[in-house]
């Protein structure tokens, strides 16, 4: 299909040397009459050329227009650069050359276009279009545009080529495999996850294991014993089959970025990857895995059921992929009696949200309904910025006033969270950043102490 017809630059470049010449002949010793009429037949023919181009070009596109296939992946991440290979296919007994476009969701910073081509008869040209996408959701390719030159070169044809398609860009999950290989290479203090003396042991039977110094004498299983001549002795893991719930707060306070300020990506994008990351720990653990969102407009809340195994990530990402934080009020009691309603079984309850000291009564509500029931850890995200404006030198009256609201405003949160640990409610402060390893060394704490 042909969008739109325009004059190429050779063509122009004709044009343009055809009117000097003529211009200077003009004023020589021609007559008017004769240059007028060599002008006419000049232009006749170019106009007569550029149609007998453009019927020709048409006729060989109708007959045998170019292919084109993406090849694209299953899903992208956010921030992590993909080079798609695009091939275009000429079936024709003719050569095409022209520029190729594509014409992705501009949430997609594409590199290198327009990109040229040249394609003989019977023959592919491949294209590596590299792209990095900036932001979540179920994203589109357009179809792609070419520039097509004409079969003489002096038209150029916007062309529409290739069929629409759509791919999900997820958040980035690197720091879920990262922790894995970590976990794998016993090295998770590196990545700033603690290692936690057990209290007592695990009561879920896991393996027999030859005795080694140290075991308790009471875990030695005498019947393998006897058979093995060697002592042997029960090994114990962590209490698995516990249900892990995750409560996301979508309001208007999780909309607070630093992006601006050059400080990490958005704090909404960061709450995800740590919600992702504690959900990997907890599914490895054996553990079930859930999720609700609250302070969506209303119907838009996610509710994804306790779920167990790797087909369980795969939903929770797909479910929450295209989730963002809308201008509307968080209310937490409406989340909290919306979640006792759902989960009945004993579980962890993590909240992560953005809390200010106004919403201490409603937080505290909210908060007491689910303690009776649940283990309840409360992930309050707090802006890097603040911290800048605060350690700012205080070099002018308006510096000193920032770093002043700036400590009122830690100290108040501060107030708050101290309210919320004295009614029995475990509580994280930390900037998003730190998000994710808080949460799994919270999760890993519980899990070893036996309180989940």
């Amino acid at each position: 299909m042909i969008a739109a017809m325009l004059p190429s630059r050779l063509l122009i470049r004709i044009v343009a040397g055809l009117t000097v010449l003529f211009a200077v002949v003009a004023f020589g010793p021609y007559e008017p009459s004769t240059v007028s009429l060599i002008a006419a037949l000049v232009g006749g023919a170019l106009v007569a050329a550029v149609t007998v181009d453009l019927m020709r070009t048409i006729t060989l596109w109708k007959r045998a227009p170019l292919e084109m296939q993406r090849r694209l992946p299953q899903a992208f991440a956010v921030g992590v650069p993909v080079t798609v290979q695009v091939t275009l296919e000429n079936a024709g007994a003719v050569r095409f050359l022209g520029e190729f476009f594509e014409c992705g969701d501009p949430v997609f910073a594409i590199q290198g276009m327009p990109m040229q081509f040249d394609i003989g008869p019977h023959q592919k040209a491949l294209l590596d279009v590299n792209l990095t996408p900036h932001a979540r959701g179920l994203r589109r390719f357009d179809q792609a545009q070419i520039r097509l030159r004409s079969s003489w070169g002096l038209l150029d044809f916007n062309l529409r080529i290739g069929i629409a398609e759509e791919r999900r860009v997820f958040p980035n999950f690197t720091q879920q495999a990262r922790y894995a290989w970590l976990a794998g290479e016993r090295r998770l203090p590196t990545a700033g996850i603690k290692s936690v003396q057990r209290r007592g042991a695990g009561t879920d039977f896991d393996q027999l294991v030859d005795y080694q110094a140290g075991d308790q004498i009471r875990h030695i299983d005498w019947k393998a014993t006897r058979k093995h001549d060697r002592p042997i002795v029960r090994k114990f893991r962590d209490e698995r089959d516990q249900n892990v719930m995750i409560l996301l707060d979508c309001g208007r306070r999780m909309r607070a970025d630093d992006v601006e300020q050059g400080i990490g990506a958005s704090h909404f994008d960061q709450a995800l990857n740590a919600l992702m990351l504690l959900a990997f720990v907890a599914l490895s653990h054996g553990d079930a895995v859930g999720a609700m969102t609250f302070g969506n407009e209303e119907g838009m809340q996610k509710r994804f059921a306790p779920r167990k195994g790797r087909d369980a990530l795969n939903g929770l990402m797909a479910a929450l992929a295209d989730v963002e934080p809308t201008p509307t009020f968080s209310d937490y009691e409406r989340a909290a009696a919306d979640l006792l309603h759902r989960q009945h079984k004993r579980g962890l309850v993590v909240i992560i949200t953005n809390s200010r000291n106004e919403d201490a009564p409603e937080l505290a509500s909210a908060l007491k309904l689910l303690r009776g029931r649940h283990v309840v850890v409360l992930a309050n995200l707090r802006e890097q910025i603040v911290a800048v404006i605060a350690d700012q030198p205080l070099n002018s009256p308006e510096k000193a006033l920032e770093c002043a609201a700036a400590i009122d405003y830690t100290q108040a949160r501060a107030t708050l969270l101290a309210r919320v640990a004295q009614d029995g409610v475990l509580t994280i402060d930390c900037e998003p950043q730190r998000l994710a390893v808080e949460l799994v060394n919270r999760y890993t704490v519980l899990k070893r102490a036996g309180s989940i």
